[in-house]
């Protein structure tokens, strides 16, 4: 019966673990994404990254 509990035990503290990382990729992923672009600019990616781009040329056809 202890041996249950240490592997249920685990088994949460694990799922706990990625659950919090889920939470944080989502919570951060604008500023995870900047930073893979800048990263892409610094490793010589040359023209501008589809990342970087601004939003408002996405939605330019909607205001009309």
């Amino acid at each position: 019966m202890r041996k249950l509990f240490c592997i249920l035990a685990k088994l949460f503290a694990l799922l706990a673990v990625l659950g919090a990382l889920v939470y944080a990729a989502v919570l951060y992923w604008d500023k995870i994404m900047e930073l893979v672009c800048k990263l892409k600019g610094m490793l010589g990616g040359g023209e501008e990254c589809c990342c970087c781009a601004d939003e408002a040329e996405d939605f330019a056809d909607w205001e009309s």
